[in-house]
């Protein structure tokens, strides 16, 4: 004979696994009306999405939505083949 499981789900609240309630909404930090064109020659803007080893960081981290980011990498490796950002860090 099979045993039934209680399942017991806490909704929200300040339970140690559960989900809160206090959650927060990530926006993209390049879309808007002030922001910055992202293009290759805008060294100061791809230097903030490239770590210290050269990489380009991922979109979870930095909060970049899917088609700006593609356009992020693709600017990057732009910049990387006219030799103005580097391939490898230090």
């Amino acid at each position: 004979m099979k045993r039934k499981k209680d399942k017991k789900k806490s909704k929200g609240g300040n339970s140690l696994f559960g989900k809160s309630n206090t959650g927060y909404n990530k926006t993209c930090p390049l879309s808007g009306k002030n922001t910055l064109e992202i293009n290759y020659k805008n060294l100061k803007l791809l230097k903030k999405y490239v770590s210290e080893t050269a990489k380009i960081l991922p979109s979870r981290i930095t909060n970049v939505s899917l088609g700006k980011q593609k356009k992020l990498a693709l600017e990057i490796k732009k910049a990387r083949a006219l030799a103005l950002l580097p391939y490898v860090g230090n």
